[in-house]
């Protein structure tokens, strides 16, 4: 994808926060048990939170990125994908998620890598990206305590 401006830019990742925001609603409906239901409508709610945070990059704020990297357990880079259609249960969202997660870190990090001339940008998607790591690692360590452990 080819970007003509910083609006093109942030218009790209405030709809890519709009589709994670859908995802996880969707997850949480497919959700029997009401805490597993729960988790995923607040990382719904994350999501737009972002969102909110890269409109307001557009108003003109930014945000500094966390100077400690978040830890990577890589449970989602040896696992299988798994398809989005038919049922869901609670091993395939969390895998869903870390992948979802896993892609969204990289995109913003790839963003980050391309914005050349303004280092407030850059560090904004920097930011983004470190939180999204943090999503991942909470989807990697409930997979951990959950799936792993089970089995």
């Amino acid at each position: 994808m080819e970007f003509t401006s910083v609006d093109d830019v942030l218009d790209f990742a405030i709809k890519n926060e709009e589709n994670a925001r859908a995802f996880y609603l969707d997850l949480s409906e497919k959700m029997d048990n009401k805490a597993m239901r729960r988790i995923f409508m607040d990382f719904a709610e994350e999501e737009l939170k972002h969102k909110r945070k890269l409109m307001d990059v557009k108003d003109g704020k930014l945000l500094e990125p966390s100077k400690k990297k978040v830890l990577d357990l890589k449970i989602a880079d040896y696992l299988a994908d798994v398809d989005e259609e038919g049922e869901i249960d609670y091993q395939k969202a969390l895998i869903l998620a870390m992948k979802r997660e896993k892609n969204a870190f990289k995109l913003y990090t790839d963003l980050a890598e391309a914005i050349e001339d303004n280092e407030g940008l850059r560090d904004t998607f920097l930011a983004l990206a470190q939180e999204e790591a943090k999503h991942k690692l909470y989807f990697e360590r409930e997979y951990d305590n959950v799936i792993y452990k089970h089995n």
